[in-house]
């Protein structure tokens, strides 16, 4: 029998809390960064979100609730050109890179358009892969996905609620890239908007939203590696290391022991979205394996926490956290939002692109050096 149990109003309180945010705007000038370390804006794009680049260079952007996805091309120039590719989508947050074609997750189907560098202007109707994607309402219906080492395209399928036991939601799934052989990948994972692979291991490593109204505190987001296909990370009766479900019944369905602890816990609200291992050239060789957080930020806490990229620093064996520490920072100014980071990608020349949707901003992050590299 399947238990739900649905905190009142939560949806709407969140939609509230959305429309309130201050109208303020961050400009570059606001954002701090390390010494050595260079924010510049490369792009604006309404409602921007997830990130995927092309083979040519083509930045792509999903916008989410907007349902439009967009191509910034020469993001690497000083002019760079953006593009409307698609619009009126059903909350289309998933977007991946393959082999010349850009890949669209709505909330229900999977979608594929061809050869999509070469038809910017007229990229046509894309061709439907899947519509039978798992998905009840809009609470964390929409989707993130990635294309792992192993040549599969990896898909989140978040809870359909704030905290509730429904066994074909809160998973990572796999499939091929036609969007056959479908598999689920790792389970108890209440909503991920962020995954990537760690160098030489090629293992997994995920965000994790943990649940709201548990206080200011409670219960801790999470930074979670799985190592093998089957592993069970906690969600509906556990969070962190050892925080149990509050609601009897759905504590009873398993124990904080028999899962998954997270490689890092992470601040109560701030809504770690998308992740990324630091691979290249370009940061301090300190910074090669490092995991760097776009912190989308609170909602459901009175002071607020977030609104951030941060750095997860591991042990030379790539296993163990070791320290977690700002990145950027600037979007929050006391209670004042002017900015939320969603998404974090790499570069192949290693600068780190960032999306914030609040602003509808692309950043691009690089490294110019301090008096002390030379």
């Amino acid at each position: 029998m399947r238990k739900r149990i649905q905190t009142v109003l939560l949806s709407v309180a969140f939609l509230a809390v959305l429309v309130s945010q201050s109208v303020i705007s961050a400009t570059v000038t606001d954002l701090r960064v390390p010494p050595g370390f260079h924010v510049q804006e490369v792009a604006q794009v309404p409602k921007a979100r997830s990130l995927a680049l092309g083979d040519n260079g083509t930045l792509f952007v999903s916008t989410q609730f907007a349902g439009n996805v967009y191509a910034v091309a020469g993001v690497f120039s000083e002019n760079p050109q953006v593009y409307l590719l698609a619009e009126k989508l059903r909350i289309a947050n998933g977007i991946a890179f393959k082999g010349g074609d850009l890949y669209v997750a709505e909330t229900g189907r999977l979608l594929r358009y061809a050869a999509i560098e070469s038809r910017l202007e007229n990229p046509g109707e894309p061709e439907i892969l899947a519509d039978d994607l798992p998905t009840v309402g809009k609470l964390h219906s929409w989707k993130y996905m990635a294309f792992g080492p192993d040549g599969k395209l990896y898909m989140s399928v978040g809870a359909p609620c704030n905290i509730c036991d429904e066994p074909d939601y809160g998973q990572l799934i796999r499939m091929d890239a036609d969007g056959s052989h479908r598999e689920i990948y790792a389970r108890g994972i209440r909503n991920s908007v962020g995954f990537d692979w760690q160098p030489d291991t090629d293992n997994l490593w995920f965000t994790d939203n943990g649940r709201d109204m548990m206080g200011d505190d409670e219960p801790p987001d999470e930074l979670n590696r799985a190592v093998r296909p089957g592993m069970h990370f906690g969600f509906p009766f556990c969070y962190g290391t050892d925080t149990v479900e509050p609601e009897p019944e759905l504590a009873a369905l398993g124990t904080c022991a028999a899962s998954e602890a997270p490689v890092q816990e992470l601040p109560a609200h701030a809504a770690p979205l998308g992740m990324a291992f630091y691979q290249g050239d370009m940061f301090p060789d300190s910074y090669n394996g490092q995991i760097f957080i776009a912190e989308h930020g609170s909602w459901n806490r009175s002071e607020k926490t977030g609104y951030r990229v941060s750095l997860v620093k591991l042990d030379a064996a790539g296993q163990r956290a070791v320290s977690y520490e700002p990145f950027i920072e600037g979007w929050l100014s006391g209670d004042e939002v002017s900015g939320r980071p969603v998404d974090v990608l790499v570069a192949p020349d290693g600068s780190l692109f960032v999306s914030d949707d609040k602003e509808g901003r692309i950043y691009r992050v690089t490294y110019v050096g301090t008096d002390k590299d030379y």
